[in-house]
């Protein structure tokens, strides 16, 4: 047995760039369950996610001796799955004749600025079994970069900061796109107010109130 067994990710990557195959194996051990986590979350499909996770383990092992460590390994990876799931989705949208939505500069709310949105987040009340698999298909609605945002910062959990390395791109663009992301999962949430337990808004015909709830 190894005695750096558990190791810093740090050690182990140098003990990977001096050709111990072994440090690569527990790197893989030490994030396989995060990585497949994350790949399901976004193509809520356990045999995609077992696709896309292992794609991204062989980038990692083809790349890993490039790595600079200028962000944490776990950042790196997750912008590595990341970039598999979007691959995935080019050529399952080119498979299928559908174009891709991808982000776009137009009409971009100022970075700088953000508009942070300060009512009760839909995603907290995701409790029973219902809730989540209506939360997940909606999300699953949602265009490839507003999924990946919104999976990451509100079911991994991780800080804007960490997001904008993940997709390399600046902070207030990753603040602007998630709130515009939050907007249309709520509107996506709609028809299902009562099953999360937030009562219809009495005013009709404005549908930003109604979505203000959530």
């Amino acid at each position: 047995m190894h005695a750096y067994d558990y190791s810093s990710d740090e050690i182990l990557i140098e003990r990977f760039k001096e050709g111990d195959e072994f440090a690569f194996d527990l790197l893989v051990r030490r994030y396989e369950q995060k990585v497949y986590q994350l790949a399901y979350r976004l193509t809520n499909n356990p045999d995609d996610a077992a696709d896309v996770a292992a794609e991204a383990f062989l980038r990692m092992y083809n790349s890993l001796k490039r790595f600079r460590g200028d962000a944490q390994l776990s950042t790196w990876l997750y912008r590595v799955v990341s970039n598999v799931f979007f691959d995935f989705r080019k050529r399952e949208a080119r498979h299928q004749h559908v174009p891709l939505e991808l982000p776009t500069e137009e009409n971009e709310e100022p970075m700088e600025l953000p508009i942070e949105d300060e009512s009760v987040d839909i995603l907290g009340h995701a409790l029973r079994e219902e809730q989540k698999q209506v939360l997940m298909q909606a999300i699953q609605q949602l265009p490839e970069y507003q999924r990946v945002m919104v999976v990451l910062f509100h079911i991994e959990e991780r800080p804007y900061e960490e997001i904008a390395q993940i997709l390399g791109l600046p902070l207030g663009t990753i603040k602007s796109r998630l709130n515009r992301a939050r907007n249309a999962l709520r509107q996506l949430l709609e028809p299902y107010r009562e099953l999360f337990g937030i009562e219809s808004s009495p005013t009709v015909g404005q549908p930003q109130e109604a979505t203000d709830a959530l």
